[in-house]
């Protein structure tokens, strides 16, 4: 398919349409977890909706901060939520296996050290744990607006393999213009299981 094909009907106001609709989807699949973590989270939108939507502890994480709201730190219902101005690829303030899902959305691309946000996240995963991905890929409609490098979806599942998630999958939504990947920190094993090997 062309360019011209791929990207008729869609307009600069085409990310803007869909991304309350990513994000509703984004609370539906994380819904279960109870603290999460959001990597490159801007204004902390995305963790505000979790926090007041799901009762979640949510901890919005971005290097630049500026977008932060006045208040960083605030209940939201019976959730939380909390901003922090720090790089995503060292999240010294979270313990190892504290968290229970790590997500980034349109945000992993603007990361220069994207394997080493992968691991870091993989580090603070409970076992058991779900890491959700949210970017635009490799010749989408965006990289024709931003001029901006985008993963195809054949790197990005090989760098969530390489970070050691398991169960990694990855599929494009909204017209080929997202991509949608998921994994897991692999489950420790039952204690008998281990004895019987």
């Amino acid at each position: 398919m062309t360019h011209t094909g791929l990207f008729k009907g869609l307009s600069e106001k085409f990310y803007d349409r869909i991304k309350p609709r990513l994000i509703k989807r984004i609370g539906r699949d994380i819904r279960l977890a109870h603290r999460i973590v959001d990597l490159g989270c801007g204004n902390c939108g995305l963790a505000d909706y979790l926090a007041h939507t799901y009762a979640q502890e949510v901890t919005g994480v971005d290097i630049s901060g500026k977008d932060f709201p006045k208040r960083r730190t605030k209940p939201r219902g019976a959730g939380k939520m909390r901003c922090v101005k720090a790089d995503a690829g060292r999240l010294d303030f979270l313990e190892n296996s504290s968290i229970d899902a790590v997500v980034s959305f349109w945000a992993l691309h603007e990361m220069p050290r994207s394997e080493a946000v992968l691991r870091e996240a993989r580090r603070v995963l409970r076992p058991g744990g779900q890491i959700l991905v949210v970017e635009f890929p490799r010749g989408s409609l965006a990289g024709k607006l931003w001029n901006e490098n985008y993963f195809t979806p054949e790197q990005i599942t090989r760098m969530l393999d390489d970070a050691g998630f398991v169960r990694v999958k990855c599929k494009e939504i909204e017209r080929s213009q997202i991509l949608w990947i998921s994994g897991q920190k692999k489950a420790n094993p039952p204690r008998n299981a281990a004895a019987d090997a």
